[in-house]
């Protein structure tokens, strides 16, 4: 198990250097496997396409910041601050990060199905913490009465927004600017 992990992650890697180098279209297995170290049958029996790869690629990049930001959050506070504190945070990092921004800035129409056809594994991840975090808001008071699953959905829709919308919504505004007004919006909604 050790070893078929390592070589995942060996080739999760490859697919990243790939991936920033010349965008998601251009990627191929062969570029991968080569980067990787691996035979192309080791590669073709894990994902059979790139599609695959640069799913399950985002899923592990991102499931990881946002379990960064909320292990790095804060700790105490009413609920409702903890989840403006890391919905704002996440935001943040999601919109930096390198991966994110080259899929979006040369491969922007992978997104489109987690837009208009179904929830991705990161967006499913992203909504199981916000329930979660709504639960504890309404356990402590300091989130309106509501439906945390709507609620949660509602609020993943409305971020996801920033992060994927980054060049309009940054359109001669600034994004820290941005932030702090989500910020204000989501405590808003929330109270």
């Amino acid at each position: 198990m050790t070893s078929q992990r390592h070589t995942d992650d060996a080739l999760l890697d490859a697919t990243r250097d790939c991936v920033l180098e010349v965008g998601v279209r251009r990627t191929t297995l062969t570029d991968v496997a080569k980067r990787a170290g691996v035979s192309r049958m080791t590669l073709y029996r894990r994902y059979p396409d790139v599609r695959s790869l640069v799913t399950t690629l985002m899923t592990r990049e991102f499931s990881a910041l946002l379990h960064g930001v909320e292990a790095g959050g804060p700790t105490t506070g009413t609920a409702r601050a903890r989840l403006v504190h890391h919905a704002v945070e996440s935001i943040r990092l999601l919109a930096g990060n390198p991966l994110m921004r080259r899929v979006l800035d040369l491969d922007a129409e992978l997104m489109l199905p987690y837009l208009v056809d179904r929830l991705g594994s990161t967006q499913v991840l992203v909504e199981r913490f916000l329930v979660d975090a709504l639960a504890a808001g309404h356990e402590d008071g300091s989130v309106r009465p509501g439906d945390p699953k709507t609620q949660a959905r509602l609020v993943l829709l409305t971020t996801q927004t920033m992060v994927l919308s980054i060049r309009p919504a940054t359109t001669g505004l600034d994004f820290e600017d941005l932030l702090d007004e989500l910020a204000r919006f989501l405590d808003a909604a929330l109270t």
